[in-house]
């Protein structure tokens, strides 16, 4: 019974979610989209799954077909995350599958945005940094600067051709973004529930594969080769491969000092507040590589001995 009262709740939640699309609170609620799917298709079996899903799509069809086509969008990751649960695949398994879907749907509904419906994403950049930039130009103007940091067509022309070279890098963060919350959501919610969800290993295991290095070399020794070339497809490669990178050793040198603390017996809280010299201290990546490419954690094994 509790269960399914559960799992009712979730379908009403399901339904408010896709409603809060066209908000003001859209910017967060688009990252719980996933898991009311996830959460239900690991609770209930296929049948039981379609009679709580097919209601709210129904309502959504009704109310407009744009909340039929985003409840569908999000449901396919939520679908494949909560069919893994079902078979109690490894979370690292979960969520390489969840971001691996959410990338796919990204770019196919690119490309059908583009071949179908004439989509120009030039121009549609091109119309956010006009919309975005014009208040920053204007307060400029007003305060008599004459719009030096923005309000120049170049300068509104390079923040532009930027933001298209980053497109890559924003689709796979938010595709992390919205499996890791569903992660963390649905872990502890299907918990509650009676089912048995494993878990990512701890912090102190986190590793790397060590090929990022070779990839990080070639990523580094490309952004010199193209420092001043007009290659755009380089020039993508190393915008979008150096921040991933980055990212990739902040999280090796976490699961670093979070092995150090658990082998000094230090409180949990110091690699926590580790985390912040990382991300804001960029050289700090360092500690990653090292920790990457040489054998640092035996090292302090065996000090520790």
């Amino acid at each position: 019974m509790k269960l399914r009262w559960t799992t009712a709740a979730w379908s009403i939640v399901y339904l408010l979610l896709l409603l809060s699309l066209q908000t003001v609170f859209s910017i967060v609620t688009a990252f719980l989209l996933v898991l009311p799917v996830a959460i239900l298709f690991t609770a209930l079996n296929t049948k039981s799954f379609i009679a709580h899903v097919a209601p709210v799509w129904l309502i959504a069809l009704l109310i407009s077909p744009i909340y039929l086509i985003f409840a569908i969008y999000f449901a396919i990751p939520g679908i494949v995350m909560g069919y893994l649960y079902r078979k109690r695949r490894a979370a690292m398994q979960v969520l390489k599958y969840g971001i691996a879907t959410m990338l796919a749907e990204m770019l196919l509904l690119l490309l059908i945005s583009t071949a179908f419906f004439q989509l120009n994403l030039s121009d549609y950049v091109d119309e956010i940094v006009q919309i975005t930039t014009a208040p920053l130009i204007e307060m400029g103007i007003e305060n008599g600067v004459g719009g030096q940091l923005l309000g120049t067509e170049i300068d509104t022309q390079l923040i532009k051709d930027q933001t298209m070279r980053m497109v890559p890098f924003a689709m796979i963060m938010s595709a992390l973004l919205m499996t890791v919350v569903t992660h963390a959501l649905a872990r502890p919610t299907l918990n509650s529930l009676g089912l048995s969800v494993p878990k990512l290993k701890p912090a102190r295991e986190w590793r790397m594969p060590r090929s990022l290095i070779w990839y990080y070399l070639l990523i580094f020794f490309l952004s010199i080769a193209t420092m001043d070339s007009d290659n755009y497809f380089m020039n993508m490669v190393v915008a979008n491969g150096m921040p991933l990178l980055q990212i990739c050793f902040m999280i090796q040198a976490l699961g670093f000092f979070y092995f150090l603390a658990y082998e000094r017996k230090w409180h949990p809280i110091i690699p926590l507040l580790t985390a912040i010299p990382i991300v804001l201290f960029p050289p700090a990546l360092i500690i990653g590589i090292l920790d990457l490419a040489f054998p640092l954690r035996q090292a302090f094994s065996k000090n520790k001995r």
